[in-house]
């Protein structure tokens, strides 16, 4: 019986720790994670320093800004002082850090949840369409072509427009996840056909292991590292996505803090207080620039081929 012949599978203890290796020798790998924990970290403690702050995201702080000059922030750099450490917004005074903090909680929720929604579904196509064939392989495949011809970003914003009394969270976490699916399925289904006539596959089946058996411990483990590599590159897309709607307006609505919200909020500010917009354009950069480096680094290691497609 020979064994599976992929890039890097996580039923072979070898190829992944080469995989670990060389992704250690990468400065930007380094330099990715740390920036992926500092913001994880930041979204999972966001009350918790919140509170070291001394502000919660939604108190107004109205001795902090000058109802004269248009509710400016007092003092340099937008109100930066050892009350408000990062500033205040203008005209509320609300807390800056703390509605960062709680920001990166409610983007990076929407995204990494949003993200586990899509790879669920689209390894669950995938495998299913790549390994069954026939009549199953086309009605996924001619679903995934509808879905990825839809116009997404517009029924998104049709969808939280029309959309009042429920939960904006979860509302944009399912129609984000519901567009993004057909991707990765066409990955997976892609890996899924190249591994179903292996001989380890073929001879599972002679030894009369059941579809079920075959799908989860013959195909799934030699699909799981371009998925892996996949869904670090979907993150960032999902965070801009959650951003670009809360932009619009379409989105997180106040007095809830998001990132997307903020910098759209700030547009009105940017000539008299910069910082307003700086900080929390800097924070999505950051985040994107890191999921995206790292999900490179990945493909790079775990998916080699698809560099060369």
């Amino acid at each position: 019986m020979t064994t599976p012949h992929t890039a890097v599978s996580p039923g072979s203890g070898g190829p992944w720790r080469l995989a670990r290796a060389e992704l250690r020798r990468r400065p930007a790998v380094k330099v990715s994670l740390l920036l992926v924990a500092l913001f994880l970290l930041m979204a999972a403690g966001a009350p918790l320093l919140s509170s070291l702050g001394g502000w919660a995201p939604e108190e107004f702080d109205r001795t902090a800004v000058d109802p004269y000059l248009g509710g400016q922030p007092l003092g340099p750099l937008g109100g930066i002082s050892a009350d408000h450490w990062l500033g205040v917004e203008p005209v509320t005074g609300r807390d800056l850090f703390a509605r960062i903090v709680h920001g990166a909680r409610v983007s990076l929720f929407i995204a990494l949840t949003a993200t586990a929604i899509v790879v669920a579904a689209g390894t669950a196509a995938g495998i299913a369409a790549g390994y069954f064939g026939g009549r199953t392989d086309a009605v996924l495949s001619r679903l995934m072509d509808l879905t990825m011809s839809f116009p997404s970003l517009i029924f998104m914003i049709a969808m939280m427009s029309v959309a009042k009394d429920v939960n904006r969270i979860l509302l944009m976490t399912a129609v984000i996840g519901l567009f993004g699916w057909p991707g990765i399925a066409r990955v997976v289904r892609g890996q899924t056909l190249s591994l179903t006539h292996r001989e380890y596959v073929d001879a599972a089946r002679v030894g009369g292991s059941g579809p079920w058996r075959i799908l989860t411990r013959d195909i799934l483990p030699g699909v799981l590292g371009p998925v892996l590599a996949y869904t670090t590159l979907i993150v960032p897309g999902m965070i801009s996505t959650e951003a670009a709607l809360s932009y619009l307006g379409v989105g997180v609505r106040p007095p809830t803090p998001s990132w997307g919200q903020m910098i759209a909020e700030s547009v009105a500010f940017y000539d008299t207080d910069p910082l307003y917009f700086v900080i929390p354009s800097t924070c999505l950069f950051l985040t994107v620039l890191a999921f995206t480096l790292l999900g490179d680094a990945l493909r790079d290691v775990l998916d080699p081929r698809s560099g060369r497609t």
